[in-house]
């Protein structure tokens, strides 16, 4: 029997989300081990009238095919799926994952081999979500592997999964607007502001937002959600930070991450565990030297590091970046295969300040 939180949060996905109508194209993709979840999403979309298509993955394949796939196999593009990207109308991925250690000893550059031949997928997603023509959402299924991750049983887990989502209240659509509304607050006050300072045990860096735009990430795209974000002028990030958090990518935790900007571009970085790593993701393009992404995490219902970006980067109390890809509708113009968030906790000694003005001090907005 299905925990019937998973039933509210298909419905949340589908509604709320994607606002999924009668004749959509909607995709549903993720592992063979989300499928309770692909299942009430699927039942879901038929009940609003969507025509859904599953795209079900293994992990055990994937991992087999970046080991082993040579070059001409990495720069194929599955034909239906590009043919997905280009038409459908929404797009639901359930992520999840029964071993986040399973790609440790896999080589780095072969992940970022495949990550820039499947660009054209994101960037073709991302286009068309800019322009309001395909919706996505991003949401995440508990299993024993991402338990024990975030040092808990799959049981506490699951409870943290779910509430951070608002799927124990009567209405979670209705938390998330409430959400969106606070969040929509600082938003609008950011509108025509110019430059961003933060200062703290953990950072000293300067960015431009000027003719950026701030997006309230209300659930609309992530699930859980709880944050907003812009891309920064690109040439504009002078200073260092010191990421607080491990940031984890193809199943390597990369920790004690500082980085130093000038003009934009990362000059200096090193990291206390898998500097390699690091390196390599700086090195895939030059986009990658450079912010995608500034955020500000708003989401206090997450409030421990569990080792999966999704939520960690929300948590009430801090800010992350992003070096490569930027989002097209926050108005950045940088281009990357890599999209690498890293968490910088704002809670002890810190502030930031835009146009001069105290805005955010301590974890908390001050306006």
């Amino acid at each position: 029997m299905n925990d019937p939180r998973l039933n509210k949060l298909a419905n949340v996905l589908v509604d709320y989300c994607c606002d999924v109508k009668p004749g959509m194209w909607v995709g549903i993709l993720g592992d063979v081990a989300t499928l309770p979840a692909l299942r009430a999403v699927y039942a879901e979309v038929l009940k609003y009238g969507g025509n859904p298509t599953l795209f079900m993955s293994d992990e055990w394949m994937s991992r087999h095919f970046t080991r082993e796939a040579n070059d001409d196999q990495i720069a194929w593009l599955d034909p239906s799926q590009t043919l997905y990207y280009e038409k459908a109308d929404v797009y639901i991925r359930i992520g999840s994952s029964n071993n986040t250690r399973a790609m440790t000893n896999v080589d780095p550059k072969r992940v970022q081999k495949i990550n820039a031949a499947r660009r054209h997928w994101l960037d073709t997603r991302l286009s068309r979500a800019s322009r309001n023509e395909m919706e996505w959402i991003g949401t995440w299924y508990p299993t024993e592997a991402s338990a024990q991750e975030a040092n808990m049983s799959l049981e506490e887990y699951t409870d943290f999964v779910y509430s951070s989502m608002f799927l124990d209240a009567d209405d979670p659509a209705a938390e998330w607007r409430k959400l969106s509304a606070h969040q929509q607050l600082k938003v609008d006050w950011l509108k025509g502001k110019k430059q961003v300072k933060l200062i703290g045990p953990n950072a000293d860096i300067e960015l431009s937002i000027a003719e950026r735009t701030f997006v309230n990430s209300d659930g609309h795209k992530n699930m859980p959600s709880g944050e907003i974000f812009t891309g920064p002028v690109e040439e504009s990030v002078n200073g260092w930070i010191r990421f607080s958090y491990p940031s984890i990518v193809a199943g390597r935790a990369v920790s004690g991450i500082e980085l130093k900007f000038e003009n934009g571009k990362v000059v200096e970085a090193k990291a206390e565990s898998n500097d390699d790593l690091l390196q390599a993701q700086l090195n895939t393009d030059a986009g990658a030297r450079y912010l995608g992404e500034f955020a500000i995490g708003t989401n206090f219902g997450i409030n421990r590091f569990t080792g999966n970006i999704l939520f960690d980067e929300k948590i009430g109390g801090t800010i992350h970046m992003a070096i490569g890809m930027g989002y097209p509708e926050t108005g950045s113009k940088n281009k990357s295969a890599v999209h690498w968030d890293m968490i910088c906790d704002m809670r002890d000694d810190s502030e930031i300040r835009v146009d001069g003005e105290l805005f955010y001090k301590n974890g908390e907005f001050v306006v």
